[in-house]
């Protein structure tokens, strides 16, 4: 028996062939803009950079120093400020942000969820410099009056807990990075595991398993994929966080040896400086660390992509 194609719905021509070609192309140019836009990006820092690295080569990245007098410029300080707050924030974030989700997503009622749902995503709505604020006048005073000075007296022997706790530091600026990037994990982990499917969940009710048993065997390792890339996604924003972090972190010059010295970021020094650079190595030396920090984004990213998919498995998998 011939079956007769109803005009419009082939694949291969007439219309409906045309508008898949046109979705197909439209889609490509996209993806095609966005890579090539990164690759320019990338291009245009490191042209611009070429003075800096051309005049201290590796050891603009392994040097400590920063003097516009006599002309030494060394990045190692900056990055390690750079990857101890994001990790601080990392740390502090991920398993409140993943227990929130959990929460709103397989035990919260409705009524409960909606609204909380709701005040979280706002938050992620709120400018930086107002977090920079707050920080500032009041998270800053309080930690250092309370965590920071209990860990000082009681742990001071330790090195990492070290110093004096002024408050103003580096796990105030992890602490700070912490709070801003929440939403971002909740608000994806909440997505990814309320898209298990329900029959995962009434298979493990069925054998009698209690509600801990089910998210932790039936719903967390279906979503494993999707929560650690909110984490990582959560993490690339740490990195480049820039207004809160120059407010609160102390503008350090040196590598912090505890948890509680000033130091200072990458996006903050580049903020702090560029305005008053002078045009030459020190302007050269500045866009150095924006090359600098894009790499350590897009590594990141390659890390966090292939730790997706050894979590989830190969790409066809389930």
């Amino acid at each position: 028996m011939t079956t007769v194609q109803p005009p419009g719905r082939s694949l291969e021509g007439g219309s409906g062939g045309a508008a898949d070609r046109l979705f197909r192309n439209g889609t490509r140019v996209a993806g095609s803009f966005l890579v090539i836009a990164l690759i320019a990006i990338g291009v245009m820092l490191w042209l611009s950079s070429s003075q800096a690295f051309g005049t201290f080569g590796l050891g603009f990245v392994t040097g400590l120093t920063w003097d516009p007098v006599a002309s030494i410029y060394g990045a190692l300080p900056y990055v390690v400020g750079t990857i101890l707050t994001s990790l601080i924030a990392v740390i502090v974030a991920a398993p409140i942000g993943v227990l929130t989700a959990i929460f709103l997503a397989e035990l919260a009622p409705r009524r409960l969820s909606i609204p909380l749902t709701f005040m979280i995503e706002l938050l992620a709505a709120i400018p930086s410099v107002v977090f920079g604020l707050w920080g500032v006048f009041v998270l800053g005073p309080f930690l250092g009056h309370t965590v920071e000075a209990w860990a000082v007296e009681h742990l001071g022997w330790i090195p990492i807990f070290a110093g004096p706790a002024y408050g103003i530091g580096l796990f105030t600026a992890g602490i700070i990075l912490a709070i801003m990037i929440v939403p971002t994990i909740v608000s994806i982990s909440r997505e990814v595991i309320s898209s298990v499917p329900a029959s995962q969940r009434e298979a493990m009710a069925a054998l009698g398993a209690t509600r801990w048993e089910i998210v932790t065997k039936a719903v967390l390792p279906y979503a494993r994929s999707g929560i650690v890339g909110a984490i990582i996604l959560g993490l690339g924003r740490a990195l480049g966080e820039t207004m809160a972090v120059t407010m609160v972190i102390g503008n350090g010059q040196d590598i912090p040896h505890g948890l509680f010295d000033q130091a200072q970021t990458i996006a903050s020094k580049i903020a702090t400086t560029f305005n008053e650079a002078s045009v030459g190595i020190q302007t050269s030396s500045l866009i150095a660390l924006g090359f600098i920090l894009l790499v350590i984004t897009i590594a990141l990213n390659v890390v966090a992509r292939l730790l997706v998919w050894r979590v989830a498995g190969p790409p066809g998998a389930r």
